[in-house]
């Protein structure tokens, strides 16, 4: 047993799933602390993960992918994504991360989705990154995940008596249904 952390214990391993307003907060916290996630498609030849940057709003993300890019490709040709965001780790107890699965939308430029995608996504310090005026809006794909199902990874949660993984789904009922199975 920890000696600095009890409830880290390996018989410590509540079931209790968060109430949903709380779960969609603390998923929402993580995708906070950082802008780095990482995304796996699809590819021709098997399953291609790339870290990439991001920027959310609510549970929803989005990326600005390099045209052309073997993730590009792989989006069009088969839509599922997955995507991971892990906080730097300081052991199990400060361990947490999310990972979020559905279809992949690559938004037009110009169209109403893709113009509200670019007051998401930080464009301005990009540019400044790879050297383009800052003010400078870029006019390629954007990339939206609405995700159909979350996963959400907390030790912390064990603390406070919730299980350490929990389950969001976009339908409230398949949620049920899948903490229900744990």
């Amino acid at each position: 047993m920890s000696r600095s952390h009890p409830w880290l214990d390996l018989t410590n391993r509540p079931t209790q799933q968060l109430p949903r307003d709380q779960l969609e907060g603390r998923i929402e916290r993580i995708l906070t602390l950082t802008n780095i996630g990482y995304m796996a498609t699809n590819g021709t030849q098997g399953p291609i993960c790339s870290p990439v940057e991001f920027y959310s709003e609510g549970l929803d993300i989005y990326i600005y992918p390099q045209p052309n890019s073997p993730k590009i490709k792989a989006l069009q040709a088969d839509p599922r994504m997955s995507f991971a965001v892990a906080n730097p780790m300081a052991g199990w107890a400060s361990a947490m991360g999310v990972q979020l699965f559905g279809a992949g939308e690559l938004l037009e430029p110009g169209t109403p989705e893709w113009d509200h995608g670019m007051t998401v996504f930080k464009y301005p310090a990009s540019n400044w990154e790879v050297g383009r005026p800052v003010d400078a809006i870029p006019n390629g794909l954007l990339l939206r995940l609405r995700p159909d199902r979350i996963t959400l990874t907390e030790h912390f949660l064990r603390r406070e008596g919730y299980a350490a993984r929990q389950f969001w789904d976009r339908d409230p009922q398949a949620q049920r249904q899948r903490q229900a199975s744990v």
